[in-house]
């Protein structure tokens, strides 16, 4: 076989990402994919009918196009188009009752209220100070310190703390956000994500791909081989002994997946650190093809990109706590992404697609598709009599798909304080590996999980350096 400077295993963006910024660098790459096209995380297909066209796991992407990295590539030449949906983000109380979040600020600063205008501002305003450190290790003397140490202190809130003298609509809405997280809304370090979402949505809006996440990947891919980079799918690796001849290996898996294809060559403390590693709750995912769209009893959740289907700050908490500590809530916290509202290319004319998932228990097993749609039922009266077919995701079902989401984990690894400051272990170096010039670049390593690449990047920096 050719001989390569580098292999990258995995095409998802990260994978993608760290094999971009090697051959930048004049490195021969080769990337290896098991699925016969790339992706990870940013793939798309039709998976109920002919010309409904879905997103099988990410589906809005506030930092695909607020990533560092990516915005220095041109990906608009590779096909890749962002659709912006009139509202970035809906969280509906009750079925009459919602929270809109504004791209604008100024707007967004009259429906929330003065003192969320006040801390935004600042926020967004030193988002050019901040974005280098938060899209990277956590660990590391930040290029800006005053302004990381501001932004530092109200992130390690709690995002019960932080929702405290909050009005009700907006306390419901920044817990929303905090729940990406998929940590008790009680732990430290959950307002960051609230925080750090909610201001992605005025810099950058949430967006999604035009024709599906797909778009990312594919362009990513286009570009890299304009660098001379090569790509082979349908290559399952099962040992890293079968690859061909190179020096450094970016590997874009999980913790597990590195022990099972390395695992000889491993030490036993490391693989020890593998086993104690923690994941996070699973998402139960719910595709639909639809004749027709959702029949939201509030109009205005018609025109967010992504809506919440998870009632007050307090119910948020609790759907988030069960999740987290492992038992089966009856209204768990939903979201709904509706890109054919917005990107006509989604579904036949007149029809819709809408895309969904719950955080439940990690690896469950239980059926969470009827609490999902009588989520759907009662914020949108008559949602079922449209419905033309569905596909449902368990964690399982999500696992199989993509190795990467162990146990339906979709965020790379439980956002634990220790696990979210030192990813995914604590050490130096937190893409090294105990192999020489074997790096980790997937989600599990910083700044987690996101089709960004910013784990790629860095990861590929660090083999580039020899760190």
């Amino acid at each position: 076989m050719q001989r390569y400077d580098a292999v990258v295993v995995g095409s998802g963006p990260n994978g993608l990402a760290a094999a971009i910024t090697l051959a930048q660098a004049g490195r021969s790459v080769l990337v290896v994919e098991a699925a016969d096209r790339i992706g990870g995380g940013t793939r798309t297909q039709e998976l109920i009918a002919p010309g409904f066209v879905h997103d099988v796991c990410s589906a809005i992407h506030p930092f695909g196009i607020g990533s560092p990295f990516l915005r220095s590539l041109p990906l608009a030449e590779h096909g890749l188009d962002w659709v912006q949906p009139a509202v970035p983000l809906a969280h509906a109380v009750t079925p009459e009752e919602a929270a809109l979040l504004p791209r604008d600020l100024d707007e967004a600063t009259e429906a929330l209220g003065s003192e969320y205008g006040r801390a935004m501002r600042w926020i967004t305003s030193n988002w050019p100070r901040l974005d280098d450190h938060l899209f990277g290790p956590l660990l590391r003397f930040p290029g800006h310190p005053v302004t990381s140490t501001r932004f530092g202190l109200r992130a390690m809130r709690s995002a019960e703390s932080a929702v405290r003298q909050m009005p009700p609509a907006t306390a419901a809405l920044f817990a929303g956000c905090a729940a990406h997280a998929f940590l008790p809304l009680s732990s430290p370090l959950s307002a960051a994500f609230g925080w750090f979402l909610m201001a992605g949505a005025h810099r950058y809006g949430w967006p999604a791909a035009k024709g599906g996440s797909q778009s990312i990947a594919d362009a990513l891919g286009s570009y890299l081989t304009s660098l001379g980079g090569d790509i082979e799918t349908g290559w399952r690796v099962e040992d890293l002994d079968e690859l061909p001849a190179h020096e450094i290996t970016m590997l874009d898996i999980s913790p597990e997946g590195l022990a099972t294809i390395a695992g000889k060559r491993l030490p036993s403390g490391y693989l020890r650190r593998v086993r104690r590693f923690r994941r996070a709750p699973a998402a139960y995912k719910v595709d639909y093809a639809l004749d027709g769209p959702a029949p939201w009893a509030n109009p205005d959740l018609a025109g967010a990109g992504t809506v919440h289907l998870a009632g007050t700050a307090d119910d948020v908490a609790e759907a988030e706590r069960a999740a987290f500590e492992g038992w089966f809530h009856p209204r768990p916290f939903v979201l709904v992404a509706q890109q054919s509202m917005f990107d006509p290319t989604r579904a036949p004319a007149g029809k819709h697609t809408l895309w969904t998932y719950a955080h439940v228990p990690h690896g469950s097993a239980a059926d969470h598709s009827e609490s999902i749609e009588a989520l759907l039922e009662e914020y949108a009266p008559g949602f079922s009599e449209r419905i033309i077919g569905r596909k449902v995701w368990t964690p399982a079902d999500l696992e199989n798909h993509n190795p990467n989401l162990v146990g339906g984990d979709i965020t790379g690894g439980a956002h634990t304080m220790s696990q979210l400051v030192f990813r995914p272990f604590l050490q130096r170096n937190p893409y090294a590996t105990p192999l020489q010039g074997v790096y980790l670049c997937s989600a599990s390593t910083p700044p987690g999980a996101g089709a960004h690449g910013m784990c790629g990047y860095h990861a590929a920096r660090a083999a580039l350096a020899g760190d």
